[in-house]
């Protein structure tokens, strides 16, 4: 009987596992764990709101996805003297497909509290999730800090990770090892209303 090199039906069988796609050995910082961990995590709950690590007291919602069109005009709208005349209807625009590039990992939040208003992100205002982008340096994020959700800017510098307000009445947060800290989902828009 040989020995060594590959067995027929050895090994994992093709699209199983947690994943459900083939996987890969990587070594990375254990700084970046909070960050990774919840990313993966995505994969494996497919944005599933049975298992959420907060309250439930936050205003969340799923997404209902219908088709709604609204033309969409060939001309820009001057921040001067608009020309009334043009009214030029280049298409039509489906804001579920403009807003949303991933419908099962996406949610919205509705925004409570200040500490964002320099970003644009003021009380109210409902935000676009997608829990399904890997958080980066100067990304906007809702983060899970001691079962308290949060939106901040994430700052990533030597290995260290600090949540960033956009107001100068607010202190930065660094977290730290003692902290339960996870990047729950990457704000891709804010969705403001104009009319109070």
């Amino acid at each position: 009987m040989p020995r060594g090199g590959k067995r027929t039906g050895a090994g994992r069988k093709p699209n199983t596992g947690l994943y459900k796609t083939k996987t890969v050995a990587k070594r990375i910082p254990e700084a970046l764990l909070p960050i990774l961990e919840p990313y993966l995590d995505n994969w494996k709950e497919a944005a599933s709101t049975s298992s959420l690590p907060f309250s439930g007291q936050e205003e969340l919602y799923r997404p209902l996805l219908s088709r709604l069109e609204c033309p969409l005009f060939l001309s820009q709208v001057a921040a001067g003297f608009p020309s009334p005349a043009d009214d030029t209807v280049e298409s039509a625009l489906d804001l579920n497909t403009h807003l949303i590039k991933n419908p099962s990992a996406t949610f919205f939040v509705r925004v409570s509290g200040e500490s964002m208003m320099k970003a644009g992100i003021h009380p109210g205002d409902l935000l676009v999730v997608d829990r399904s982008i890997f958080p980066k340096h100067n990304h906007i994020v809702i983060a899970v800090v001691n079962g308290e959700l949060t939106v901040k800017r994430l700052h990533l510098k030597h290995e260290r990770i600090t949540l960033m307000p956009e107001n100068n009445l607010f202190d930065p947060l660094p977290i730290t090892k003692e902290m339960d800290f996870r990047i729950w989902g990457v704000v891709t828009s804010v969705i403001h209303s104009v009319i109070g």
